[in-house]
């Protein structure tokens, strides 16, 4: 059995944090500690991410078998970015092990498709998997800049990521061009229209990578969808703005049962 690292904080409803492309659970911690304050939080590394084994393939099927088996009880999911995608194959493979989902600056599908779906442009992806072969460090620096370059604070921003990055070490490049692929490839745009759960999703209204006017398109897909936009904010709002985020948060957590 792969081994998955996992820290968890607080007491009360549980909620689950995955993190994004690259990244490590250590990525939450300040922003865990004020949700540990009401809830039971628990970060994840995802596989081959921080202190958690590698898998081969790093597909999402395996990504999901591999966490679920962690937590032994339904609880909301919140799925940051590339970690959206984990959560949203959870809930479509294992619907029994979700509560309640949060999708933070994340959407059921990263590509564009042009009139019909607004995305990243796949040919990014495609240059950051290219670059990848010839320089991670680079490849990864730039993807970071891409996260907060829009925002007024966006040196402290990119000094906070960097910092979280490198204190564990980075996955290895078969890794990351797997959760690439996942990011070029993945449509659970059927998955995120079927669920029957409560579903709140956070957007910036800055960000550069997951463009906010998906926002509208998902709610069409499921009209129930609580759709909140951080006019400000970018593609880390726990990070820029963690209050409104915390805010939103605890909002949605409080409206649900477990």
């Amino acid at each position: 059995m792969t081994k998955i690292h996992l820290e968890t904080f607080g007491n009360g409803k549980p909620i689950v944090l995955v993190h994004g492309w690259a990244m490590h659970g250590g990525i939450w911690r300040e922003f865990a500690m004020q949700l540990a304050q009401h809830y039971r939080v628990t970060c994840i590394d995802l596989p081959g991410h921080g202190r958690s084994e590698a898998i081969d393939p790093f597909t999402l099927e395996r990504i999901s078998a591999e966490l679920v088996g962690l937590v032994s009880e339904p609880c909301c999911w919140l799925g940051w970015s590339l970690g959206a995608a984990v959560v949203l194959d959870i809930t479509r493979l294992y619907p029994e092990r979700v509560s309640s989902l949060v999708l933070l600056a994340g959407n059921p599908m990263f590509t564009n498709s042009g009139l019909a779906w607004p995305g990243i442009d796949v040919r990014l992806l495609d240059g950051f998997a290219g670059n990848l072969h010839q320089n991670c460090q680079t490849t990864l620096l730039r993807f970071l800049s891409l996260q907060v370059n829009a925002l007024p604070d966006h040196k402290h921003l990119l000094k906070t990521l960097k910092a979280a990055v490198l204190e564990r070490d980075a996955p290895n490049a078969k890794t990351l061009q797997g959760g690439l692929d996942i990011l070029k490839q993945t449509d659970l745009r059927l998955a995120l229209s079927a669920l029957n759960i409560p579903v709140s999703v956070i957007l910036g209204g800055l960000d550069t990578l997951v463009p906010v006017a998906v926002g509208q398109q998902m709610q069409r897909l499921l009209p129930s969808l609580e759709l909140n936009i951080i006019d400000r904010a970018g593609h880390v709002p726990f990070l820029s703005h963690s209050e409104e985020t915390l805010a939103i948060i605890s909002r949605f957590m409080d409206k649900q049962c477990i």
